[in-house]
Formats: structure tokens, C-alpha cells, sequence
């Protein structure tokens, strides 16, 4: 049942993090929106769009591949706090992402990395 559970953890999480990237692909507009106004002027909106979207795949499918995923999930729940905490004055959408980085926590805690020979 743990595995089951363990499974259905990171496949919820990791779902997160491949949605958004995927779907920017046809509508990029829809999610450039999303990055701060003092974020939006580091880069070109492609550039910044789909370079964060990398990152979000990547860490999604290590999370999905159930190796050392430890520091995949620990990113995870600070990108997801970063988020909040950076557009606060949408928390009617984001308080999901609390949900989401509580969960990421869990998995992170759930495979905090043991040290070998070590009881």
C-alpha cells in the first residue's frame, strides 16, 4: 500500500509540473501572465516561458522515475512557495499550491536520503 501511495504522490505532483509547460506550448500567452512583472523583464517572454518550463519537466520526471528524489521534491516546494509568496494578491488561485507543496513535502520527507551504515 506505501508504494501504491508513494506512486500516487508523485504522479500528482509531477503532474503539476508538466501540465503548465505542455499546455504553453499552445497557449503561451495564457501562462506568461503568471511570472511576476519584476521577473518578466529578464528575458525574452519565450525564452523565460519555456526555459521554466524545462525545469519544471525535468524535475517532474525525475520525481516520476523514483530516483533520489529527495532534491527534485525539495525544489519542488520551493518553486511552489515561491510562487505564492510572489503573487499573493492571487492566493484565491494559488492556495491549491499549498496543497501541492505539502504534498511535495511529504515525498521529499519520504525519501530523505539515508546515510549507508547508519541504523
Amino acid at each position: 500500500m506505501q508504494k501504491a501511495a508513494d506512486m500516487v504522490l508523485r504522479a500528482g505532483v509531477a503532474f503539476t509540473f508538466l501540465y503548465p509547460p505542455i499546455d504553453a506550448l499552445f497557449d503561451p500567452m495564457s501562462w506568461f501572465g503568471y511570472f511576476p512583472s519584476y521577473i518578466q523583464h529578464l528575458a525574452p517572454e519565450p525564452v523565460l516561458l519555456h526555459g521554466f518550463g524545462a525545469l519544471e519537466v525535468v524535475l517532474a520526471l525525475w520525481i516520476l522515475s523514483g530516483k533520489k528524489i529527495f532534491w527534485p521534491c525539495l525544489v519542488s516546494v520551493l518553486i511552489l512557495l515561491a510562487v505564492i509568496v510572489s503573487d499573493l494578491a492571487d492566493f484565491q488561485i494559488l492556495f491549491r499550491d499549498v496543497s501541492i507543496a505539502a504534498a511535495a513535502l511529504a515525498l521529499a520527507l519520504m525519501h530523505w536520503p539515508k546515510k549507508e551504515g547508519v541504523l
